[in-house]
């Protein structure tokens, strides 16, 4: 597994690589924001480990305008700003996890294998459910004649809802499941990525027509087999 590592602290960075390879990973090191943007977007890396507090390009910035140039390369914030604040924006702008500082190396190479044992699951390359089709190698949906590319986090809430279609998942089940906040924190997190998800399906699509995630009042949100007709 190929690891881009975007750590300007050197002490850090070299405690970091020094436990990466020897758990059998390979690591690359940038030391600021703009050369670790770059090397993203060059390719190659199977997750990227990034920092916060990078100069030239700060590590928020980074995956923000690597995520808009279509980068979905799953990425572990590891950094100092630990605060809730700042956790929730990480997960907000598509990271995949975020490790506060000081860590243990042990965690970073746990969270490192769950990803990849996420990525090479057994399970099928499409999820269909009704008219909609969730294409996982690509991280595209197709619904109503188009496909449309999601982010990983927008790909990871759609792929929650659509293993169980019709079941009523709870804000905090999904932050709990999508974004592996297991506690209930004052967040609208879930609801800001339901309309980003919403935008992008319902934008090509005939007036009163909409993508089928259903928001269900006071409780939370539900995946249905039919695309919803607004009144």
């Amino acid at each position: 597994m190929k690891i881009l590592l975007i750590e300007d602290e050197i002490k850090i960075a070299e405690f970091t690589i020094l436990g990466l390879t020897s758990a059998g990973f390979k690591v690359t090191h940038v030391s600021n924001g703009a050369a670790g943007l770059a090397a993203m977007l060059e390719g190659g890396f199977d997750l990227v480990i990034l920092d916060v507090m990078l100069p030239a390009l700060n590590g928020f910035e980074v995956l923000e305008k690597a995520r808009e140039l279509g980068s979905k390369i799953p990425v572990i914030f590891l950094t100092a700003k630990g605060e809730l604040p700042n956790r929730l924006k990480g997960f907000e702008m598509g990271g995949d996890d975020y490790i506060s500082k000081p860590f243990f190396v042990e965690e970073l190479v746990a969270r490192l294998k769950a990803i990849k044992a996420r990525k090479n699951n057994d399970d099928p390359d499409e999820i269909v459910v009704g008219e909609v089709c969730l294409k996982k190698v690509s991280n595209r949906v197709a619904w109503q004649g188009t496909s449309t590319l999601l982010s990983q986090r927008e790909f990871s809430l759609v792929e929650f809802l659509m293993r169980s279609p019709g079941h009523i998942y709870s804000r905090q089940e999904i932050l709990k499941h999508v974004w592996a906040i297991s506690f209930n924190p004052e967040t609208n997190v879930v609801d800001v990525y339901i309309q980003r998800i919403r935008k992008k399906l319902n934008r090509n699509q005939p007036e009163g027509i909409e993508f089928p995630i259903e928001t269900i009042r006071g409780v939370g949100y539900r995946f249905c087999s039919e695309s919803k007709v607004s009144s």
